[in-house]
């Protein structure tokens, strides 16, 4: 079902991630004569839209963009916002069509409503996400909601989530971090046709292992990408630290 692979390094899955989300924007528009998107944010993501600004031969303009997941009261230009982060480093970037934005300094409820609402008018072309130490994917950390059809959700955020955001330099102490956010659901998320998920870094070892070594658990939320078949884990050689030889033989590598 679920493809992995094995990059050298962040730079080498940026690139490689950029080329193949750039081809499925591309034959979506082909196709369709449009394309709708899905991006996430965080660390795991900066190599992926560096490389996914600068891809040639994508026509923006037939693109809409969804927000993947924001902390609830958190304005636009707080350094941690997932809309500051967005803006700087892909929608001000590419001449795209619509960004829908969560804003987190409005009404988290109306939010998640209108924009869930937008969502279920289109079917989503691709999806690029990440997971977190706790293995969370969006922001549903453990034990994640595996069932609702909801589009959007308010998710309490647990304190492995929260201490991750605190240990990646997004907020100087824990008690800065917000302790809810909107996120899309499980179940939107494996709506999109293409799926892939960015996991660099030794920090996310333990939740690589638990995600391909572990069987389909809303406590480990990213196993159930390995329900679908057009999802794509990318690890490179840190993230890849815990996984035994039996796993890496099945994994493929690129340069």
């Amino acid at each position: 079902m679920m493809r992995t692979i094995l990059a050298a390094d962040r730079p080498a899955m940026g690139q490689w991630v950029a080329t193949q989300a750039a081809e499925v924007i591309r034959t979506a528009i082909e196709q369709q004569g449009h394309a709708t998107i899905v991006i996430a944010t965080g660390a795991s993501q900066f190599e992926v839209l560096g490389e996914l600004v600068q891809q040639p031969n994508i026509d923006w303009s037939l693109v809409t963009g969804f927000h993947l997941d924001e902390y609830v009261g958190l304005s636009a230009d707080h350094p941690a916002s997932f809309c500051r982060y967005l803006k700087e480093r892909f929608v001000d970037l590419v001449p795209i069509s619509k960004f829908h934005f969560l804003y987190g300094d409005q009404d988290a409820s109306e939010t998640i409503a209108k924009t869930g609402a937008e969502l279920q008018k289109t079917t989503i072309d691709l999806a690029l996400v990440g997971i977190g130490e706790n293995a969370h994917l969006a922001f549903n950390d453990p034990p994640a909601d595996f069932e609702t059809l909801e589009p959007y959700l308010i998710v309490k955020l647990d304190e492995a989530c929260r201490k991750q955001q605190v240990g990646e330099g997004w907020f100087p102490s824990l008690e800065d971090v917000p302790t809810e956010a909107m996120s899309m659901s499980v179940q939107q998320i494996l709506k999109a046709k293409r799926i892939f998920c960015s996991v660099p870094d030794s920090q996310k070892a333990t939740a690589v292992r638990q995600t391909l070594e572990g069987g389909i658990d809303p406590m480990i939320p990213a196993s159930i990408l390995k329900q679908h078949a057009g999802a794509t884990l990318i690890i490179d050689r840190a993230s890849a630290g815990q996984l035994s030889q039996s796993t890496l033989d099945e994994v493929e590598s690129i340069a």
